[in-house]
């Protein structure tokens, strides 16, 4: 099994979308990308420790390749919007690749430039393509949310 790393908004919903996909065989949200170990959901939504919330998503590549995760990705939110996704606001929600090595960034790159060439967003895709940095997994209440609850939403009360 093979690993990949996606941050595209809030991680309940991107956890839906790749736990549902054909060869995805395990998923768990969390935390990358910034500079707090082991931070809490408060702490990343405070917008001081600079991590994102992502996806862990690990796949079989005999099913699924990296480059059909990619699609996935680009296809289930809006790549051009810098920090936020719908109604979350925030450098959490940023749009964001971690790679694990240099295959997934060449694919990753190259994915994102086809995309960029074909103008099929009316903006700038503002997605970071970035090496691997530390995944601290989220609070358990956070994993497979939208299974565990029927959908909602990230925004804080």
């Amino acid at each position: 099994m093979d690993k990949a790393y996606f941050g595209a908004g809030c991680f309940w919903g991107v956890e839906e979308t790749f736990r549902t996909t054909k060869g995805v065989v395990a998923t768990a949200v969390g935390y990358q990308g910034g500079t707090t170990k082991n931070p809490t959901y408060k702490e990343v939504c405070s917008g001081t420790t600079n991590h994102a919330e992502v996806v862990e998503v690990t796949f079989d590549p005999e099913v699924i390749t990296y480059k059909e995760l990619l699609e996935v990705f680009w296809s289930c939110h809006n790549p051009t919007l810098l920090n936020r996704q719908g109604p979350d606001v925030g450098t959490q929600y940023r749009s964001v690749i971690f790679t694990v090595n240099q295959e997934q960034a060449q694919q990753a790159q190259e994915s994102k430039r086809n995309l960029e060439q074909l103008e099929r967003f009316n903006a700038p895709i503002v997605t970071e393509i970035k090496e691997m940095q530390p995944f601290y997994k989220a609070e358990e209440y956070h994993q497979q949310y939208f299974l565990k609850n029927g959908g909602g939403s990230c925004k804080l009360f």
